[in-house]
């Protein structure tokens, strides 16, 4: 058994291009299902002003923040151009049988300090 992968819910609990949010050690998480049924997850603060990307509109594979419409591919996190940024991504294993979905939490690694 693997014990660093959470069990979080099911894909039925998301409606269709909606999300979810999930508290964790390291803030709150979105869970985002689009309309063909593809999970993701990132963490629900756009890097533009803060804003709640579970609030925003999923479409196709991103979300659009519903602040100031910036989007944001959920595979990856990058702000789609002409703006800049990135939010943090979190892996998700859905069982397709039963539709569980699984999120995987661990914090960043450490920067290594640099030696004067």
């Amino acid at each position: 058994m693997d014990t660093n992968w959470t069990l979080i819910g099911n894909v039925a609990d998301i409606p269709r291009r909606g999300a979810r949010c999930v508290n964790s050690p390291l803030g709150r998480i979105a869970v985002f299902r689009t309309m063909e049924d593809e999970i993701f997850a990132t963490e629900d603060r756009c890097p533009h002003k803060g804003g709640p990307l579970s609030q925003g509109i999923v479409h196709g594979g991103a979300v659009t923040c519903p602040l100031h419409s910036q989007v944001i591919a959920l595979d990856t996190g990058l702000v789609q151009g002409p703006d800049e940024g990135r939010v943090r991504t979190f892996p998700v294993r859905v069982d397709k049988t039963s539709g569980a979905i699984e999120l995987l939490v661990l914090p960043e690694p450490a920067l290594a300090m640099a030696a004067e």
